[in-house]
């Protein structure tokens, strides 16, 4: 006697559409990230070899802590923004544009790395002037960009699964806080530099480094937080929870970090 087999669902739990290919820019830029990323590594390996201070204007912690940030953030953006409401052709150019302005930061802090010369606010010859003054007009680029991204997410409602619009708003916000704290640091630095202060515009930066720091990636932590709950079992109740409580914690980090630079600065 012929049975008729019934296929019984794996999962009562719905699937997520799957997420579309990345285009060719998009490509480019997470290659660009990793590559960043990579000569990071590598500069923590020649200072693991070459030693030297890992404090200070002139040591091998700028080309590490900024291939590493600039990578991460170029994939994160890469990646944060493709729940933002921006139209294709306009984030392809923004998109682009932030690549190249983050070869840019990178190349020009590794080159004055290598050179044994510090990379921002060094105003002692004029190419170590153009270098710092690159760095600080692509300071600027960087910050219209994210801005453009950080405002379009609030004006349109991202998409994403539960609690994603949250975690890029609130990521975008926080972000904006590193933005302004290191315009905050150029401008200062290079007003002092350009007084006769140069030791003095070296120094500070100290003060602020924490809270850009820390505000920095806020961008890439709570969405990927909010992309984690949503591969998880757990009621959106519980999700929102989570994600609330984290929210509010990194804004806390953020407050903290900012109160100790207005009490040091």
């Amino acid at each position: 006697m012929r049975t008729t087999r019934t296929s019984l669902p794996t999962s009562s739990r719905p699937l997520l559409p799957p997420k579309p290919a990345l285009r060719p820019a998009e490509r480019l830029c997470v290659a660009t990230g990793a590559l960043l990323i990579l000569s990071g590594c590598l500069h923590l390996l020649v200072f693991a070899v070459d030693g030297g201070p890992w404090d200070g204007p002139v040591s091998w912690r700028k080309p590490v802590t900024f291939g590493l940030s600039f990578g991460l953030t170029l994939i994160a953006i890469t990646w944060v923004t493709s729940y933002v409401r921006v139209e294709a052709r306009l984030r392809t150019t923004l998109l682009v544009v932030f690549a190249a302005d983050c070869v840019v930061e990178v190349g020009g802090i590794t080159l004055q790395a290598w050179r044994r010369v510090p990379s921002h606010l060094d105003m002692e010859t004029g190419f170590d002037t153009a270098v710092s003054m690159m760095l600080a007009v692509g300071g600027g680029v960087l910050v219209v960009l994210l801005t453009v991204f950080a405002v379009a997410s609030f004006r349109h409602r991202p998409t994403g699964p539960l609690g994603m619009p949250l975690a890029v708003r609130s990521g975008f916000a926080i972000l904006l806080v590193a933005l302004a704290s290191g315009a905050a640091m150029i401008a200062r630095g290079v007003v002092l530099a350009r007084t006769g202060h140069q030791e003095a515009a070296y120094h500070s930066t100290a003060p602020l480094k924490p809270l850009h720091g820390v505000s920095l990636h806020a961008v890439l932590v709570l969405p990927a937080l909010a992309w984690l709950l949503s591969r998880t079992d757990w009621s959106d109740r519980v999700k929102q929870r989570v994600l609330y409580g984290a929210v509010g914690g990194y804004a806390t980090a953020v407050v903290v970090a900012g109160a100790h630079a207005a009490l040091t600065w």
